[in-house]
């Protein structure tokens, strides 16, 4: 296999329907991105890893934590699971799948909440929406720390984490930082 291939499809060999399936399916998850497409990652760590088996929980969860690591929006994640699935071709597929659909309902909810922001409907589909935001929030935290968890050095980190940011106000650089040297060095991971 060249390297422009393996450049342009990845090196899953996937099929045309493959194709189509993975694009759909990131175009139904566009939709329910409520609070952002971080708040998919579980069901795409499902449909990618479980179901379709072109990743490993470990190269997903490496690929959202490279993305959330690099400067620029959350959204690069979903181009990171997509170049790890199928090369440019499944960064388009993801992208274009996740991009599409939420700007298009975004532009038009957008013009319709100017024009009826004041309405009971309106204030009750804005609160509604919060709690299903952290619920998606929570499992996708959940499901990012499932392959630390195994090792216990991992959990701890984590969860040693999750309480200093809960506990202080020390900036979210040191964590990561002190994450990135523990498994540079490879004492977790």
């Amino acid at each position: 296999m060249s390297f422009t291939h393996t450049l342009l499809l990845g090196s899953a060999g996937l099929t045309f329907a493959d194709w189509v399936a993975l694009f759909a399916h990131y175009l139904m998850l566009s939709l329910l991105a409520v609070g952002g497409a971080i708040t998919t990652a579980p069901d795409m760590q499902r449909y990618v890893v479980g179901e379709r088996h072109w990743l490993t929980d470990a190269q997903f969860s490496g690929s959202v934590a490279l993305a959330q690591a690099a400067p620029g929006p959350n959204v690069l994640f979903v181009a990171v699971v997509g170049y790890n699935v199928g090369g440019l071709v499944g960064v388009f597929a993801t992208m274009v799948g996740t991009l599409l659909p939420s700007s298009l309902l975004t532009l038009r909810a957008n013009r319709w909440n100017a024009q009826h922001a004041q309405s009971r409907p309106v204030r009750a589909l804005h609160a509604g929406l919060a709690p299903i935001t952290l619920g998606l929030l929570l499992a996708t935290g959940w499901i990012l720390f499932e392959p630390f968890a195994a090792d216990w050095r991992g959990a701890l980190l984590a969860l040693g984490t999750i309480a200093l940011m809960l506990r202080t106000r020390v900036s979210a650089l040191w964590p990561i930082a002190c994450g990135a040297i523990v498994g540079g060095l490879g004492w977790v991971g």
